[in-house]
């Protein structure tokens, strides 16, 4: 609950953490410049531009779900060796960078980008939207290798300028198998756990929800693994087993990522 009032405020543009941190970082920085200025740091202009926060932070976050999961789907992903990637709506400065590192990547959005990056196309496209989706695919084609890390959960909810739709994620997995080529992988990456909707942040899904709605839109599981919440690392799951899928559905909040393959209607 703490985390959660935290997270408010800052949806409200007050971060509750800086506010208690900036009278000792303003009297830092004060000190610090002074020594500077003092010890003959000061031989022309200085200008003040102080940041008061950045003492606190570490070099960098890797023990996220979403460092972990990027690395890791695109580890994935170069390891299988497809020709071209397309992504539905993951993080461009983390999962897409990684991917455009090392191939093309193309990426599918309900949200504008105004920037372009050799290596990186952008196409605006609801997948929701069946006209939208027929479009891109007379002009695109198909794909041999999916992905859609963190998205499918939001589908439907309104956050990111779509249309409420309360089977928002039912209808954006119908898309992502008909993106699909037969043959080709989709890496779909959610939250797992309590089956809820957290209005209008995200839904949580319980695994079987998702391996279910696969199944129905031709895409068979071959892999599935979880980011555990507690620990911050990749566990692999055996998905065959039901135990081990109602152990998942019966926790708070795990972050699976699946592994689909498309198989023929015949």
């Amino acid at each position: 609950m703490l985390i959660k009032l935290y997270r408010f405020t800052q949806q409200l543009g007050f971060d509750l953490r800086k506010t208690i941190k900036s009278p000792h970082g303003l009297i830092r920085y004060i000190f610090g410049l002074l020594k500077f200025i003092f010890k003959g740091g000061y031989k022309g202009r200085i200008v003040i531009a102080p940041y008061i926060h950045d003492w606190w932070e570490e070099a960098g976050a890797m023990k996220t779900e979403y460092f972990i999961q990027d690395l890791y789907v695109a580890k994935r992903i170069k390891k299988s060796g497809p020709n071209k990637h397309v992504d539905i709506g993951s993080r461009i400065d983390g999962f897409v960078a990684n991917v455009a590192s090392f191939m093309e990547i193309q990426i599918l959005d309900i949200r504008k980008l105004t920037d372009t990056f050799e290596g990186i196309s952008f196409y605006q496209i609801d997948l929701m939207n069946n006209f939208e989706l027929e479009k891109y695919i007379n002009i695109n084609g198909s794909s041999k290798s999916l992905s859609c890390l963190h998205t499918i959960e939001h589908f439907g909810l309104g956050r990111y300028g779509d249309k409420i739709d309360v089977n928002g994620f039912k209808k954006g997995i119908k898309s992502l198998s008909t993106l699909l080529e037969i043959g080709g992988v989709l890496y779909l990456s959610t939250p797992i756990g309590v089956e809820r909707v957290e209005y209008n942040a995200n839904r949580v899904f319980a695994p079987n929800t998702i391996i279910n709605l696969g199944e129905a839109n031709n895409l068979k599981l071959k892999r599935l693994s979880i980011i555990d919440h507690n620990n911050i690392k990749i566990i692999n799951v055996d998905f065959l087993n039901d135990l081990a899928l109602e152990d998942l559905s019966n926790q708070h909040y795990n972050l699976g990522i699946f592994e689909f393959v498309k198989e023929s209607t015949n």
